[in-house]
Order: structure tokens, then C-alpha cells, then sequence
């Protein structure tokens, strides 16, 4: 899968300081706003995700107050976001951080990932705003912050590669389970899981958790040996199934990303899309929400 753009417009020019201020210091709240979100937000890996998070948050805190000093200095007073253009380029959306925050998946390497990535945007935004002004101030201004941003996206890159580092180490010492499982042995297990959950179902709720399919069924498995869970034992058992279908959509994504023929990224791309697909409908059975 190709990774999206990092800015999917060309950013409007920045006609002068108090402006440019305007809109740096904006997106450094908005950061602060968007990361202080998350502190609280990722509740599935919650010890894990939010000290970094929060690490994010005052590195943006710190940022934002560099923008102001430098505007009072430049301008003779704080940034006036009154003075923001009609449409301001988000540098950290929120979307995006949600989609880390909620996945029972994410480990800190993905936030720091995502942190990267981040900063790579402001580069390329401060660049664009750089060569787009017809102020010299304006232009100087931006491509400090371009260098700052350059400058943070390696720091950040040291922190993503030592999360990795450790990651793999715990994952090598620990031997994690469905992390180390073949796709094929997490579909039979997924499918158990489905079974015993559809018991637990209405007719109609069954049928559409059921529908959502398994890659590899697996015949061998009586209906029989499915034992209904316990009421006790039943979220757990919910919990178990979301976990490994996110976990076969990333298999079957990583697939697509390192093929090297045609036949077998089709092959990937079809089975990512119906896990993805299948993930979906999962999540809207758990949540009680009928899916179309």
C-alpha cells in the first residue's frame, strides 16, 4: 500500500509576519490540543502509548512558546489569530492520532512513527510557504522553521528506532502469542472465537457477525465443540476476536506492501480488503450498531 501524500493541497502564500505568526503558532495549539487527546483517549495500550503522548505534548508546548517570544519579538506582540486565513493546513490531524490511539495494536514505535511524520509535513508545508512568499521576512522566517522541523523529525526518528529496537527484542524474548502466529492459524482461531461469540447472539445479530467471513475456514470444527462462554467470559471473548482480526488486516496489508509480482499484491489486496471489511463488521456487532 503507498503511503498518502503528506500534503494534499498546495499551501495558500503567507503575505506577511504577523500572519505568518498567526499561523505557526495555530498549529502548534493545535498539536498541543490533538496530542493532549490522545493522553486520554488510548485506553487500550494505555500504559504504553500515553508517556509518549504526553512527551509529545510538551515538545509541542515548548514549540508554541518559541512562536510567541519570536512574534513578540518580531511584531511588537503575540500572535493575533485573528489574522489566520480562511483555510490553515492541520499539521497533526486528529484522524490520525485516532486511528493509533483506538487500535488495540499500536505500540509506541507507531506513535513515534506517526510523530515523524508529523514533522516531515511541517517540513514540506514550511518549504512550500518559504518559496511561495514574496516577503523576504516571511520567507527566512518559514525556512527556520522548515530546518527546526528537519532538525525534530531526527530526534524523533533516534526515538522511533530505539521503540523498534525494544519492541522486537520483548517480541523475540517473549515469544507474544498471536503476534508470532501464521495467518492461517489466527483464522482458525478467529473463526472458533466467531462461533462461540454467535452463540451469544440474537438470530439476526448471529447471521451478520457470521457473514463477516474467515479467510481459511476451517471444517474441523464441529459446532458441537463450541461451547457458549460464560457471561463472565464473553468479553473476553469479543475482545479476543477484534484483536485478531486487526492483527490478520496488518498481516495481509504487510503482504500487499512486499510483494513482488502482480499476481501476488491482487492475491494480498483482496485478502486486506476483506479482512479490513470483516474488521469493520466485527466492530459494528460488538458496539450493538447493524451494518449495511
Amino acid at each position: 500500500m503507498h503511503e498518502k501524500p503528506l500534503l494534499t493541497t498546495t499551501p495558500a502564500p503567507i503575505t506577511s509576519l504577523p500572519e505568518f505568526y498567526a499561523v505557526a503558532f495555530h498549529q502548534a495549539q493545535r498539536a498541543v490540543q490533538h496530542y493532549s487527546a490522545a493522553v486520554t483517549h488510548a485506553d487500550q495500550n494505555a500504559d504504553a502509548l500515553q508517556p509518549v503522548f504526553e512527551t509529545l505534548v510538551s515538545r509541542e508546548k515548548i514549540r508554541a512558546d518559541a512562536i510567541a517570544k519570536a512574534c513578540v519579538e518580531a511584531c511588537g506582540q503575540s500572535p493575533d489569530l485573528k489574522k489566520l486565513p480562511a483555510d490553515v493546513v492541520d499539521l497533526v490531524p486528529m484522524q490520525e492520532i485516532v486511528d493509533i490511539a483506538d487500535s488495540r495494536l499500536s505500540t509506541p514505535y507507531a506513535v513515534w512513527a506517526l510523530a515523524v511524520r508529523h514533522r516531515r509535513r511541517a517540513f514540506v508545508f514550511w518549504t512550500y510557504i518559504a518559496a511561495l512568499a514574496g516577503n523576504l521576512a516571511v520567507s527566512a522566517a518559514a525556512e527556520r522553521l522548515a530546518r527546526e522541523a528537519l532538525a525534530d523529525g531526527n530526534l524523533l526518528r533516534r526515538e522511533r528506532r530505539l521503540a523498534w529496537q525494544n519492541e522486537h527484542k520483548t517480541t523475540a524474548e517473549g515469544n507474544q502469542g498471536d503476534r508470532d502466529m501464521s495467518a492461517a492459524l489466527l483464522e482458525s482461531l478467529l473463526r472458533r472465537d466467531m462461533l462461540a461469540w454467535s452463540q451469544t447472539l440474537s438470530p439476526a445479530q448471529s447471521e451478520q457477525l457470521l457473514q463477516a467471513g474467515v479467510l481459511a475456514p476451517s471444517d474441523d470444527i464441529p459446532p458441537d465443540d463450541i461451547e457458549t462462554p460464560a457471561p463472565g467470559e464473553l468479553e473476553q471473548v469479543k475482545q479476543r476476536a477484534l484483536r485478531r482480526a486487526e492483527q490478520l488486516s496488518n498481516i495481509y496489508l504487510d503482504d500487499a506492501d512486499s510483494a513482488t509480482d502482480q499476481s501476488s499484491l491482487e492475491f494480498a489486496q483482496k485478502l486486506a480488503a476483506h479482512s479490513i471489511s470483516r474488521l469493520a463488521n466485527l466492530r459494528a456487532v460488538a458496539a450493538g450498531r447493524p451494518r449495511h
